[in-house]
């Protein structure tokens, strides 16, 4: 075993990526004020780069405050960019606050009210301009606001086509700005909306597809929105993946189907944190593994850093184990047994059609007695999941 195995200390090689907005929560709930103070974010990138990690992100408002005027703006992105420089830490991607002040109460792309709409698209359009300048390749858009608590309140038709407008338009305001630079919805069931459009992975893709220039447009789903909505989220990313569509991630933990909890990654559904990055790496995602996490409100400045550590930590941690369990013979021989390696060979052949159906001859009552040995399968993930591997 390498002294990386052992220590599973994170590289920039690693692409491990976290949001100002992370580590610098305040720990500010609906029922308590913060319990820590703010944090500069010269300091977050020193801290951050210090650990190993890769770069980043942030929402215009987690780097400078709303509204601020040019000069106020310039100078909080200078000091920004001379800490990125100092430390090589990069800025993979952004995104814009759209839900905190009291402006996008209801909603951003799809407020009732037209000059808010108009309001919203200009504030991402002037924030992509710095993504730009920045670096980043990724343009992340989460509508925590666009949603409602009753259906009498929004027409859930029209603002479909407000904010399929949204979309095109900022669309085309790259491609006119010959900008190298993509969009990732972030879908959500609810919270902090009773119910929020394009709550999944499974809505936002067919949302995708509407838009004038689709190539444009990707997902960034996160590990605990999809399992608020109780969904499998291993299998959603699998269909993001295989519709070369999941252009970001958010990893962090959820334990089942409660607000959104923002635990590090894997102190929630540990079992579906190992199959998702077994997937992630199998299948050689190529884009940060980024950090949507909140530390605990009960824990001081110490306890932020290091609960940073964890999140790349447990991912090491992971996927260490994750190639383990994939190369035991033991595992292969059970996969074997459980005939996964078929389900790679096409149904068809390449020179058939529907036509050589009729063809078969098949017994499905033979067929039906298979036994395709699962448990002893899933025994074997679970005991290198725990690290017994033998």
């Amino acid at each position: 075993m390498t002294s990386r195995q052992t220590s599973y200390q994170p590289t920039p090689q690693d692409k491990f990526t976290f949001g100002l907005w992370t580590v610098g929560w305040q720990a500010r709930d609906p029922f308590g004020d913060p319990t820590r103070p703010a944090l500069d974010p010269v300091r977050t990138v020193n801290e951050l780069a210090a650990r190993g990690a890769y770069g980043v992100t942030f929402h215009d408002d987690d780097l400078f405050p709303f509204n601020a005027e040019d000069s106020e703006r310039r100078v909080h992105i200078d000091r920004f960019k001379k800490a990125l420089s100092e430390t090589g830490m990069k800025v993979p991607m952004a995104t814009t606050n759209l839900f905190s002040h009291p402006v996008f109460k209801d909603g951003a792309f799809t407020s009732n009210d037209r000059d808010i709409r108009r309001f919203a698209i200009r504030k991402v359009m002037r924030n992509i301009e710095l993504a730009v300048e920045l670096g980043a390749k990724i343009y992340v858009c989460w509508g925590g606001r666009e949603g409602a608590e009753s259906e009498s309140s929004k027409d859930a038709y029209v603002a479909l086509d407000r904010y399929r407008e949204a979309f095109n338009t900022l669309g085309q305001f790259v491609l006119d700005n010959g900008y190298d630079i993509k969009f990732a919805m972030e879908p959500k069931p609810n919270e902090p909306r009773g119910d929020i459009f394009l709550p999944t992975i499974g809505h936002a893709l067919a949302f995708i597809y509407t838009l004038e220039h689709p190539e444009l447009v990707g997902l960034n789903p996160e590990v605990g929105h999809e399992q608020m909505a109780n969904l499998n989220f291993v299998h959603g990313i699998a269909q993001a993946l295989n519709q070369n569509k999941l252009f970001h991630i958010d990893l962090n933990g959820q334990r089942g189907p409660k607000y959104d909890q923002d635990f590090v990654f894997g102190h929630g559904d540990l079992k579906s944190a190992f199959f998702l990055v077994d997937l992630l790496e199998r299948y050689n995602y190529q884009g940060p593994r980024h950090f949507d996490y909140k530390p605990v409100r009960t824990d001081g400045d110490s306890g932020v850093w290091a609960s940073a550590t964890a999140n790349m930590r447990m991912y090491l941690i992971l996927k260490e184990r994750a190639a383990n369990f994939r190369s035991d013979p033991r595992v292969i021989a059970a996969m074997k047994d459980s005939h996964i390696p078929d389900l790679e060979v096409a149904t068809l052949a390449s020179n058939e059609t529907w036509r050589d159906l009729a063809n078969d001859s098949f017994d499905p009552e033979n067929a039906g007695a298979r036994s395709y040995n699962y448990e002893a399968l899933d025994q074997l993930a679970m005991e290198h999941l725990m690290g017994v591997t033998n």
